[in-house]
């Protein structure tokens, strides 16, 4: 009878060149290049599940799937796998660590808290191209940080969901949702435990109609109780999108 044990994987990729996490029939994945390199590495078939999805172009600084590993051990101390394993994934790929994990944790449905981030620069920069949106206009923050402080009121976020996702809820609770000023742009900031599919762009474009003064502060009620994609605001560029972190009770 086969021993198995099951690990979390950390990793980071830039998500410009595919078409986001998940496996998909016809475009590339980070998934999938991911599964072969540990299957090649390991010499038999291995399939992840990812911490959640994000979409074509979206970044991830922190990433988590868990994986079944049959009759070997992982050194989870050691970087021998980690680098052996990264010279076989591109290098918009990054594996970052091993741990060792109880047979039943799973790294969708044990996070405890997920956190992304928004990225605006405001002139023209060829190094942030594909990182982070290019946005010219001057946007007042503390309209959109009040309008943001409104998010922490509510828990149904059908208006920021893509229709027909087949999830089972559009409740989320959102535990911190504000801008953040930087030398050349803004930074939006928002974690919650869970995210609807495009929920964060968006959320953005919702608050940059807000920070153009396009829409009052007060909009956001509106938006948020009618239930309505249709009433929220464009969803952002993928490119400024990062997952930077997702929580577990069992890991550090």
């Amino acid at each position: 009878m086969l021993q198995t044990t099951r690990y979390f994987i950390q990793l980071a990729y830039n998500g410009t060149a595919y078409h986001g996490w998940q496996v998909q029939p016809n475009a590339l994945s980070v998934q999938e290049l991911l599964d072969k390199a540990l299957s090649i590495y390991f010499r038999q078939k291995i399939e992840t599940t990812g911490c959640g999805r994000t979409d074509t172009g979206v970044h991830a600084s922190q990433f988590f799937a868990h994986f079944d590993l049959a009759d070997q051990k992982i050194s989870t101390g050691s970087l021998k796998e980690v680098n052996s394993i990264n010279s076989l994934l591109p290098f918009d790929i990054a594996i970052e660590r091993f741990i060792e994990v109880h047979p039943e944790a799973h790294a969708r449905f044990d996070a405890t808290k997920r956190s992304y981030e928004y990225h605006i620069h405001r002139s023209k920069n060829p190094f942030k191209h594909n990182f982070s949106w290019l946005i010219k206009d001057e946007l007042d923050i503390q309209a959109m940080n009040s309008a943001a402080e409104v998010l922490l009121q509510y828990v149904d976020f059908s208006c920021f969901s893509k229709s027909n996702t087949q999830v089972f809820t559009n409740n989320c609770k959102i535990t911190n949702a504000n801008w953040e000023q930087t030398a050349n742009g803004y930074i939006f900031h928002i974690s919650a435990d869970r995210f609807l599919r495009n929920m964060v762009r968006a959320i953005v474009g919702t608050l940059i109609d807000i920070g153009r003064h396009k829409q009052p502060v007060d909009s956001i009620h509106k938006v948020i109780q009618s239930k309505s994609r249709s009433n929220a605001g464009t969803s952002v560029p993928a490119c400024g999108l990062y997952l930077t972190s997702i929580k577990y009770p069992y890991i550090g």
